[in-house]
């Protein structure tokens, strides 16, 4: 049994294997300088480190459109602007206006997974309420 210092000083006893002692140097980064300062830059022993900066990519934009047909009332497409695409009244009539005389119209313009979400929330919305109102998204 053998009493050495701890941490902080104190004696402790401890039972080593048989054999010679071994000492136990503290490991510095000095140490590893002064052991490559006899090469080269840029030679075996040189690491290169390099941060690379992840880019993230912006989401594809895609047009929910509303397509004209001969059945659907106007005051329902109004309705329709207003309650899913969150447009005042004005806005809602002139969209709605727009899809009567072009066939066609621009509901909004939003990231892949809204414009899914909006489209079957109006084509739903639609079928429930009985009115052949036809709802589309495309890549912008």
């Amino acid at each position: 049994m053998t009493t050495v210092p701890d941490i902080n000083g104190t004696a402790i006893s401890r039972t080593f294997p048989a054999g010679p002692p071994v000492r136990i140097a503290p490991y510095a980064a000095d140490d590893d300088r002064k052991r490559n300062s006899n090469k080269e830059p840029g030679g075996p022993g040189t690491a290169v480190i390099t941060k690379t900066k992840t880019q993230t990519k912006k989401p594809s934009l895609y047009r929910v459109l509303l397509l004209n047909d001969d059945y659907t009332p106007m005051e329902f497409v109004v309705h329709v602007l207003e309650r899913f695409f969150n447009k005042d009244r004005e806005a809602a009539t002139r969209i709605m206006l727009h899809v009567h005389h072009h066939g066609i119209g621009e509901c909004g313009i939003y990231t892949y997974e809204v414009a899914e979400t909006k489209v079957t929330q109006v084509m739903d919305f639609a079928r429930k309420h009985q009115h052949p109102l036809q709802c589309v998204m495309e890549k912008k």
